[in-house]
Formats: C-alpha cells, structure tokens, sequence
C-alpha cells in the first residue's frame, strides 16, 4: 500500500495579508483545526496559533492585543502569550513564579508561520516544525514583480469540500457554460484536449492543446494554477488559486490573478471593484453547481465509485481523472477529519436557501480588508444623499416665492439626482457585497 499523504505536514496560505487586521485576532479555519491569526505590537509578521487558551480552552480570537505588552490576550481570564506562545501573565497567581518555573506547560501552541508572495502561510502540525523549516512554500513562479508580474489576490470561503474545489479548478472546460457572460462564451465552447506531462505524488502537471499555450499545475493539497501564454511578446496571465480544506463540505480558495503585460489598468482598477463584479460572480456560478452536484455524488457512493458514476469520455477531463487517481492512491480518497476528532456523515445535507450559500458578506467581504472598507464608503454616502435630499427639499419650501424658480429648480435637480445615486448605491452597488442570485437559465 502507497504510504499516506500527510496533509498537515504542508504550508498553506491562510490568507493574503493585506486582508488581516493587525488591531485584533482573526478567528479562521483549516483541516478542522480553529486557529488564531494575530500580530505582536513589535512585530513585523503575523503570528498562528491553535485558537484555545490552555487555561480553560476559551477561545484566543476572542481576546485582545494588549496595549502595554503588545502580546495576545485571552478575554476569559486575562492570561497572556508572547508571540511564541509562552504564557507571560496570569492574574490570579498568588505567586509570579507560578509562570516562570511553568513556562513549558502553560504555553498556547503557536504553530510555524511565514510571510511571501503577500500571502500568510502555515503549518498546522506543531510537532514538525523542524521539518516546516525545511519545507519550500508552494509559490507560484508567476507571481513575481522581478520578472514583470503584477497580480491581485482574493479570498472567499465555499459551501462544497475541498476535492470537489480542486476538481473544479482542475476543468477548463466548464468556464464558457457555468461562467457566460463573465468569464466565458458558451456559442464559442470548443474542446479542450489536455496532455498529463507527469504525475507523482507531490506534482500533476497538464497541458492544454490549442489556440494558447497553457500549463496547468497541481501541488498537492492546495497549489493549482493556470499560467497562459499568448502573442509573440512573451504575453503572459495566470490564475493561482490555493484550494484549503476547512471541514467536511467546507473550503476556502485564496487566489492571485498575475500578469506581464496592461500594468496601468492594473493599478487602476480598484480591487474591490474586480471583486463585486467579476471574481464573485464567477464562484457564484460554481457554487450553485457544486454543491448539489457533491450532494449527489456523495448519494451514491455507497454503491458505486466516481469511477463509475462520472461519465468522462474526452480528454477534457484528463486532469479531473488523473486528480482523482492521485487522491485515491495516496490518500485513500479521503481527507483526515478523524484526525482531529471530527465524524463526517455519509450524506451532508444540502443548504437549499440560495441566500446562505451565496452569501457573499459572511464568505467574502468580511475577510477582505477592500470590500468592507468599500462598503463603509458606500453605507456613508447612501447616508449622506439622503440627507441631502430631505434638507434640499424642506429648504426649497422654505424660499420664499420670488427664490423658489431662481435657486428652487436648480435645487430640485441636484437633490433628484442625488437620489437617484443613492437608488443605484443602495438598490444594485450595495448588494454585490452581500448577495446576488446566480440563475444559469437566465444567462
């Protein structure tokens, strides 16, 4: 039997580190375990650690920078850890030597961390860490400014599991049909003949045959990307997405979009604009796709295997077959949720409520640092406008009759105006950061 894949002895990128706020503990997930993410006030990186006190196993997230000592605070009883974990303070010893001859036992577990590529890494096995110190991160060789490279990054939590988002991304060919009109055309689908150029445990890399030289890339557990090549100018763009297993039917993809070439449009493109209008829309068409297709696959694999339940007669889904192959080989096709005490159902239900699987604020916008200061801006002038409009319209009765035609019209119309931006702020720009309906049939 091939020897198992170890998912927690990877780095995985918890988030871009733009999203992360260095004023409070963030709260995520990954592999089942809750972690806590925060920055010592003197640091100059972020730190992870598993998100429980050793007191009485409250939640770290929920504490505090400490303003005085810049360490973590935990909010239950007021016990403190430096940024390697070791505890600094407790309130209640009667004794202060209580925590310097206890260092070694009252540590919250701090797990090792790395910053690149604008990205947090980390590596959620604790007893490993030396082994981590050995571990190259999975970068992506596209992203890098030295070789002309520009890129913006994303992140969004998903209601399907992590082999079904790798499979996802694995499959080129759905792009023209679950993403027409954003991504793709469904009148110019064409086929997608794909080439495995080698496969082993830790690399899958494909090809695509056609109009544009394309590599696809699989590291496992999470590193899939896209790099693309165009023209006679060495044009090139890329997608990297990393696919994080958080629990069972559970996901997160963090992605970086890089490219060579359009450098100004880059820059002037706010990101959380290509955010509302393109990255969430295309996970929206995903989303309401796979979770139900994972339902129904999960229905039958009791009798039968993907094997016999995929019908995959063309060499589009020569990477989806060749994923799936590496997924029952070197991990039994299974992901390691016993691993950390948790029991996956044989069938997960389905969330038929439209409005929580899209949700885009819960998954999205409250991780992503630009939305919600976007949002805040957007939730200020909708107050501002409105304002506006009722001081306009009560001042202009006021004017005197000989004022009202001379100032009264030009009042009118600007106050008209002003509500009609805050109509389209509130009733279509407002919205894409909380939810908006994806129906295929009306695409």
């Amino acid at each position: 039997m091939e020897p198992e894949f170890n998912f927690f002895q990877y780095w995985y990128p918890l988030s871009p580190v733009e999203d992360l706020d260095p004023k409070q503990p963030t709260a995520v997930t990954l592999l089942g375990l809750r972690l806590v993410i925060w920055k010592p006030k003197l640091s100059q990186t972020f730190r992870v650690f598993l998100d429980q006190c050793p007191h009485r196993k409250a939640p770290l997230s929920e504490g505090r920078i400490d303003d005085k000592t810049g360490n973590l605070m935990c909010s239950y009883h007021g016990w403190q850890f430096d940024e390697q974990g070791i505890c600094t303070q407790i309130p209640q010893a009667e004794n202060p030597e209580l925590v310097s001859k206890n260092k070694e036992n009252l540590c919250a577990v701090a797990l090792p961390v790395r910053q690149q590529q604008d990205l947090l890494w980390v590596w959620p096995d604790a007893k490993s860490s030396e082994q981590a110190a050995n571990t190259p991160l999975p970068l992506s060789p596209q992203v890098d400014a030295s070789k002309g490279f520009v890129w913006s990054s994303f992140v969004r939590d998903l209601e399907y599991d992590w082999q079904t988002l790798v499979e996802n991304v694995a499959d080129p060919s759905h792009v023209p049909f679950a993403h027409h009109g954003v991504q793709g055309d469904r009148s110019k689908a064409q086929p997608i003949p794909i080439k495995i150029v080698q496969s082993t445990a830790n690399l899958i890399e494909a090809a695509t045959v056609g109009r544009f030289q394309t590599t696809i890339t699989f590291e496992p557990p999470c590193r899939l990307e896209y790099a693309i090549k165009f023209g006679n100018g060495g044009k090139q763009v890329g997608l990297v997405t990393y696919c994080m297993p958080v629990s069972p039917g559970k996901s997160r993809i963090v992605a970086q979009f890089p490219r060579n070439f359009a450098k100004t449009l880059h820059r002037l493109i706010p990101r959380w604009w290509d955010h509302i209008s393109e990255r969430n829309e295309v996970l929206d068409g995903d989303m309401v796709l796979l979770q139900q297709q994972e339902y129904f696959l999960q229905q039958t694999q009791s009798s039968q295997s993907w094997k016999t339940c995929y019908k995959l007669p063309t060499s589009a889904d020569r990477l989806v077959i060749e994923y799936r192959n590496w997924f029952d080989k070197y991990c039994h096709g299974q992901l390691p949720w016993s691993e950390v005490g948790i029991s996956v159902p044989e069938i997960r239900n389905i969330n038929e409520n439209r409005e929580q699987v899209l949700d885009r604020y819960k998954q999205h916008t409250q991780h992503c640092s630009s939305c919600r200061r976007a949002l805040k801006v957007v939730q200020l002038l909708q107050a501002v406008l409105l304002i506006y409009f009722g001081i306009t319209v009560s001042a202009i009765v006021l004017l005197p009759d000989a004022l009202q035609v001379k100032l009264g019209l030009p009042l009118i119309v600007t106050a008209l105006l002003g509500l009609g931006a805050y109509a389209w702020l509130k009733f279509w720009l407002s919205p894409r950061f909380y939810f908006v309906d994806y129906i295929h049939a009306q695409r």
